[in-house]
């Protein structure tokens, strides 16, 4: 992502600070970012239309509670956009600290639930959460926090450090359980990083240092599977499995996903140009597409409408992107403008997974669709991230808030 002329922010004196803060506080019946607010309207649609086609046939789907989730979301979004984002601008430290709570929630005895191979959920009850969603806003606002305190350049090296630690606490935490989600917060990690103003050799260094630690990790874990027997593991069998069936889909090892893959590519290229129609999306109601209305969600919106459908859908994704970056080009401040960069990185790194996986283009990593996937928990962290560009838009002409030293 190139870096973009992001403006720093001035000395303010904290009685005007305060005096701006309380000001735009009340104007919160600003204009919202109608565009956007569409696009969403347009790709929660196309989502609720197509899980529903699933849940007359797959029943352990609900729309019930897809369209809670969407309530919730909704609800959340609007007190996002109202209050202040700038107020988040000076609490690196309880960020993090939320962030880490979020993550080990899961690991609580009697409160974690085991969901598909991983530790991630937890359960209340009837109900049922994935906290590990929420720490994607979250560590998107801790991440800009810290960068935006450098206003632009970050120059030393143990300033950047202490960035990339602040980045890897999240992600060391969840790529045990959630690697998908471990890999998007440290996509939008690094992006916020490149747009803040990290020197290019610093982002390439740290680069060719992640390969080689993954490489070795990869081999040191086939020895030490060897050494005992396959019963100690340091990558998960089904993760190992999901990576690994990219790269060779016909060793009989990776049946399993290699399956997945096959049908999710057949899926796809049934719908030809048009499209099967609403409800005759067959590889998903014959029981041969999994986790169809999450992993697989696209497979199932593009066999129903086929390649037209899918260009559409793939054009309000676009649309979509476009107006977060005019979001962010406006803000008033470089934490809002870095806000946007986490956003909007997070949402592209999922667009370009989800749908790469589904055509074989990508490993599989289990990461969602925005705003078509089902799930609640996935649900309201996006309407989270629409609130906060709301907030940055609404707030676009107000006196910058003033950023203190990195906690």
């Amino acid at each position: 992502m190139p870096q973009m002329p992001f403006k720093s922010a001035p000395k303010v004196h904290a009685r005007t600070a305060s005096a701006s803060l309380s000001a735009q506080a009340g104007n919160a019946t600003l204009p919202a970012n109608i565009i956007l607010i569409v696009l969403v309207v347009l790709l929660l649609a196309c989502g609720l239309v197509t899980v529903y086609a699933v849940t007359l046939t797959e029943t352990e789907y609900s729309i019930v509670r897809q369209l809670a989730g969407v309530g919730i979301g909704i609800a959340v979004m609007v007190a996002f956009w109202f209050f202040d984002y700038r107020r988040f601008a000076d609490l690196t430290v309880p960020l993090l600290v939320f962030d880490a709570v979020l993550i080990l929630l899961p690991m609580v005895p009697g409160l974690g639930m085991e969901v598909n191979g991983a530790m991630s959920w937890i359960k209340l009850g009837p109900l049922s959460f994935q906290p590990s969603e929420l720490a994607k806003p979250v560590t998107i606002l801790a991440v800009a926090s810290a960068t935006a305190r450098h206003q632009g350049a970050i120059t030393k090296g143990a300033d950047y450090l202490k960035l990339v630690g602040i980045i890897l606490i999240p992600f060391v935490l969840l790529v045990r359980e959630d690697l998908g989600t471990g890999l998007v917060i440290l996509i939008v990690g690094f992006c916020i990083l490149i747009v803040g103003g990290a020197a290019k050799r610093w982002i390439f260094s740290t680069l060719a240092i992640a390969v080689i630690l993954v490489a070795a990790l990869l081999g040191f874990n086939g020895v030490v599977s060897e050494w005992t027997g396959g019963s100690v593991q340091l990558i998960k069998p089904y993760q190992m499995s999901r990576l690994l069936v990219f790269i060779d889909q016909d060793n009989p090892t990776y049946a399993d996903d290699a399956y997945n893959l096959n049908q999710a590519k057949i899926a796809v290229g049934s719908g030809e140009i048009v499209g099967k129609g609403w409800g005759n999306a067959t590889q998903s109601s014959g029981g041969f597409l999994p986790e169809s209305a999450t992993d697989f969600i696209f497979c199932v919106f593009a066999e129903q409408f086929g390649f037209l459908g899918a260009f559409v859908l793939l054009g309000l994704y676009l649309a979509l992107l476009a107006v977060a970056l005019g979001i962010g080009l406006n803000s008033s401040d470089l934490f809002g403008s870095l806000v946007v960069t986490g956003i909007m990185g997070m949402w592209l790194f999922q667009i370009v997974e989800n749908i790469g996986m589904d055509l074989g283009l990508m490993p599989i990593t289990g990461i969602p669709l925005p705003f078509m996937s089902y799930g609640s928990s996935f649900m309201i962290t996006n309407f989270i991230c629409v609130g906060l560009l709301l907030s940055i838009w609404s707030r676009r002409g107000g006196a910058p808030k003033r950023s203190g030293k990195v906690g």
